[in-house]
């Protein structure tokens, strides 16, 4: 695939769709170039129009923006989804049915040690949520640090390279927020947003002073892995 092509595609996976002039202003292209290449993607079944509903509508906002379709999907990266379920199911069979949760619970452990030790140079919370969205980057995840005076600091993600395992074992998104929560030293708040066609954005809000932060800590999830099962896995 061309290079021009898989930019349109990371830039636009990055959203909740855009139209021709922002994309071309993003990725420095013509208005012409860009919509050209809009059009062979769109042919080609990776990316679909989307008329935006006139009460949505800005004044001066473009009517249509670019999506990705569901073909696009393994054009981005994925984890090693088959062997790590059959791995998971192996563990589950021989150790007992709390074995793949212990299993994602020491890598979140280990992850949490690996990341804290990267962060170490950042001072502020800002900067730590910066290095953060970095490291899941180069894991895989699409992720941008934003701020909004009235939905205040978060983290916004466009792409999940685990959703397979998540989807089987859904515990490991606690597991993954209490993870992050350690790292960056403030609650975490986890929630889902729809962006059409049955796709998410995992929106992360990261409490700031003033924001949230009366909230208790995450709840723990080790003791609730220990109380399922009997067979030891380490």
């Amino acid at each position: 695939m061309r290079a021009s092509y898989a930019e349109i595609l990371e830039a636009i996976k990055c959203s909740d769709g855009m139209p021709i002039s922002d994309l071309s202003r993003e990725l420095g292209m013509s208005y012409m170039g860009v919509k050209q290449h809009c059009l062979n993607l769109t042919e080609r079944g990776y990316l679909m129009e989307w008329r935006v509903p006139r009460e949505r509508r800005a004044v001066g906002r473009p009517e249509k923006l670019y999506r990705l379709t569901k073909k696009a999907d393994p054009l981005f990266p994925q984890a090693e989804i088959g062997l790590t379920l059959a791995v998971f199911e192996g563990a589950r069979q021989l150790y007992g049915e709390s074995a793949p949760e212990k299993l994602l619970f020491h890598h979140f452990q280990e992850l949490r040690d690996q990341w804290r030790a990267k962060m170490r140079t950042g001072k502020s919370l800002v900067e730590k949520a910066t290095r953060l969205t970095d490291l899941r980057d180069k894991q895989g995840w699409f992720s941008r640090c934003h701020y909004d005076p009235e939905t205040g600091f978060r983290i916004e993600e466009f792409h999940n390279p685990l959703a397979a395992i998540y989807a089987k074992y859904p515990n490991a998104i606690r597991m993954e927020v209490q993870m992050m929560e350690q790292v960056l030293g403030t609650k975490v708040i986890r929630n889902e947003a729809s962006v059409g066609k049955g796709r998410k954005r995992i929106v992360y809000e990261i409490a700031t002073l003033g924001m949230r932060s009366e909230e208790k800590a995450s709840r723990p999830v080790q003791s609730e892995i220990r109380a399922r099962g009997q067979g030891q896995l380490f």
